[in-house]
């Protein structure tokens, strides 16, 4: 059984992923709030989903040969960076074009951590990562839980949810300061496992509809989760944008969960559970008209959501022929594209038929991501990657590290594997 090991590279990754969370799931519940602001309908505060999308698309798009020139290491700041900027930014913004240019912004942004955080993840702990991948997305969810119920405070106080929005940046800066650790590399671009190079089998791309199917219905559930609470169960504005918490608390329990599970398992199995969960959760939420039992709802659906993303990014992954980078650069399409189509598609849908009725699109998100990992379900397991960089309990300096270990090859002990060594099979 695989054993998940934490040492500061991983905790300090585990932080930089839930800075982003922080804005993702702060940012989320306020399309209501924007759409009362700024006088807009329901379609025109969706295309705030888009904005998301096009920042994801383009990142999938330019995340493999940023990688390979300057390294996960600063893209992941970079991106941390650019997600305090559009905090910053939309602190300020108070029209459509900006507050779609800082979403966009920070979906940028946001991309360029993520991917690679997770594939960082992967590569440090080997055949534990999908369990690292699911804690790191537990404690980024914990993180989550905070921010609509900080920036439903602040919008209650009179303060306005920017002000909540915008605490995001100090924490960033304090960890640039003092985080001491650097994310491992990618293999050299020359190997045909490299950061960009070489073609992604069809599993993978099964794995990828997975994560558009998911993202669809995580996106729905936190932009327009508090609409329905507003229109179908009684709740006022500034409750429902907090409310929204309840998903997420339901989130960082699934992901918790979850990744003990991971670690006796299989994935997919996993998954499929999850998707189940999912739907319960999502049918007492729907039928609900009266506030408790609809955030129970969210709830028991946040248990389930919360693996969605860590699973399937966890077998995107996993299928990618050893190409990690690759992997992940090109499942911010499929999220993007979630965030483009789902949103857009829900947000129409309401202003024609009403945002209860047209939420029956979330059900039939789970009905496909079912559909294709159970399809993966039937492929088989692929092979797993050997760790190719050994976590360590403690933080060294460079040259300490590479001093103890002339001395050890001096002596004839046997070396640790290096991050620049090929990522071979077990077989």
């Amino acid at each position: 059984m695989p054993r998940l090991v934490r040492d500061r590279l991983t905790w300090v990754i585990y932080v930089q992923l839930s800075l982003w969370c922080y804005f993702l799931y702060g940012f989320g519940p306020v399309a209501p709030l924007l759409r009362d602001e700024l006088h807009i309908s329901r379609t025109l505060a969706s295309l705030h989903g888009t904005g998301f999308a096009v920042g994801g698309i383009i990142g999938g798009a330019v995340i493999p040969a940023l990688t390979r020139r300057y390294g996960r290491n600063r893209l992941i700041w970079a991106g941390l960076t650019l997600v305090s900027a559009a905090a910053m930014g939309m602190f300020a913004a108070h029209h459509l074009a900006l507050t779609l240019t800082f979403a966009t912004l920070a979906s940028f942004g946001g991309s360029l951590l993520v991917n690679g955080v997770v594939a960082a993840l992967t590569e440090h702990h080997g055949t534990a990562g999908p369990a690292a991948i699911s804690e790191a997305n537990a404690a980024a969810a914990a993180v989550g839980l905070v921010a609509p119920l900080v920036v439903g405070l602040a919008y209650g106080l009179g303060l306005g949810w920017r002000t909540g929005l915008v605490l995001v940046v100090v924490p960033t800066v304090l960890l640039a300061v003092f985080a001491g650790v650097r994310a491992p590399e990618p293999l050299p671009h020359g190997d045909p496992h490299g950061a960009g190079a070489g073609r992604l089998p069809a599993a993978y791309w099964l794995a990828a509809t997975s994560l558009f199917a998911t993202g669809s219905v995580e996106v729905c559930l936190t932009l327009w989760g508090s609409d329905v609470l507003r229109a179908h169960a009684g709740v006022s504005p500034g409750v429902a944008t907090a409310a929204v918490s309840t998903m997420i608390a339901g989130m960082v329990t699934g992901r918790i969960a979850g990744g003990r599970l991971l670690l006796r398992h299989r994935p997919t199995r996993v998954l499929l559970a999850a998707l189940g969960v999912s739907a319960a959760g999502f049918a007492l939420f729907w039928a609900a008209t009266v506030p408790w039992p609809a955030m129970l709802g969210l709830f028991v659906c946040g248990l389930g959501v919360g693996l969605h993303y860590p699973l399937g990014i966890g077998l995107a992954l996993a299928h990618s022929g050893g190409r990690p980078d690759l992997a992940a650069a090109r499942a911010s399409f499929a999220v993007g594209i979630s965030f483009a189509v789902a949103p857009f598609a829900l947000g129409s849908l309401a202003d024609a038929v009403g945002p209860h009725p047209a939420f029956l699109l979330v059900p039939a998100f789970l009905l496909l991501s079912a559909v294709v990992v159970t399809q993966l379900e039937r492929a088989g397991q692929p092979v797993a990657p050997r760790r190719a960089v050994e976590p360590s309990s403690r933080c060294e300096p460079a040259g300490r590290r590479a001093g103890r270990g002339h001395e050890r090859r001096r002596s004839g002990a046997r070396r640790r594997p290096s991050r620049h060594d090929p990522v071979l099979s077990d077989q």
